[in-house]
């Protein structure tokens, strides 16, 4: 079964600021949230001087325009499968207010604006790194879905790729810095979308994505990836420290939000509820600026 079709017809009847509001919603203005915090901490720790804010604004809004118009590209990919759940039902292509070739060429306009911008006003490993990112989310995670439960690490791969950008546009190069900022975000995902996928088992199912918990009724693989990844994070996130890229402060911040986290993990596996994978879901929203915040505040200048 397909995506309902949309006609022309349908999306010129959309008003003008209503059609605005699509494009922006093509975006995943959280997602792309995520992007530029993870970026802008990737070029605040990787930063050897003073910050150049210029500098860092290049940074952040060239990869925010990569993100931006990848998640436009998923929306024109997914149009037919997010007609069939009832989460995204109601986005722009599923719901006729635009038409999957205005997404399409939005998307590729914003990532190929984004790839010349970051190549021009940053370096070109930043720019590699950003595209990497749409290579990899639109080229293997997407397709994926519909055929093996390991598409959720896969897309981990690309999730954690922006604070590597933020790091190579302060630096030009990646350091050990960059690649525990990569494995911070790496870990953390599994959490973050584990309790999403409980949630909507029954969509996932629906559109035929197969996510672990749609294979796994139980829960016990899902939410035992869910506590082993959020433990695993507790002794990665205190890294920093034990390089020098953060003092005292961030260590013993860092090892209480960690357990934190491990314990919602906890909680919401001894019932397995909807609402308890909700508690953790917004646990880790949490989680991550947190985090990274503490890191920032508490960087070791060298």
């Amino acid at each position: 079964m397909s995506a309902p079709p949309v006609t022309t017809a349908r999306a010129a009847e959309v008003p003008a600021l209503s059609r605005s509001w699509a494009y922006l919603i093509l975006t995943k203005p959280d997602v792309t949230f995520l992007v530029v915090l993870t970026t802008a901490a990737g070029f605040y720790l990787g930063s050897s001087g003073p910050i150049d804010p210029v500098a860092m604004f290049n940074a952040v809004f060239g990869t925010t325009l990569v993100g931006a118009g990848t998640a436009a590209l998923n929306h024109y990919i997914e149009r037919a499968s997010d007609a069939k759940m009832r989460r995204t039902a109601g986005r722009p292509l599923p719901l006729g207010a635009l038409r999957p070739a205005e997404a399409l060429a939005f998307g590729a306009g914003l990532v190929l604006a984004g790839g010349i911008y970051l190549a021009l006003l940053t370096n070109l490993l930043a720019c590699s790194l950003a595209l990497l990112t749409t290579l990899l989310y639109l080229g293997l995670y997407t397709p994926l879905k519909k055929r093996t439960t390991w598409a959720t690490a896969i897309g981990a791969f690309p999730g954690a790729i922006p604070p590597l950008v933020g790091w190579a546009a302060a630096r030009g190069s990646l350091g050990e810095g960059a690649w525990l900022l990569f494995a911070i975000l790496f870990l953390w995902q599994f959490p973050h979308f584990y309790a999403i996928a409980w949630m909507y088992r029954e969509d996932y199912a629906r559109a035929g994505i197969q996510m672990l918990p749609v294979v796994d009724p139980t829960g016990a693989a899902t939410f035992g990836q869910i506590i082993f990844t959020a433990a695993i994070l507790v002794p990665v996130s205190l890294l920093p420290s034990v390089i020098g890229l953060a003092g005292s402060s961030y260590f013993f911040g860092a090892f209480l939000i960690g357990l934190l986290l491990l314990e919602a993990s906890l909680w919401a596996s001894r019932t397995r509820t909807n609402g308890r994978a909700r508690w953790l879901m917004h646990a880790t929203v949490a989680h991550i600026p947190l985090l990274l915040g503490l890191l920032m505040l508490d960087k070791v200048v060298k």
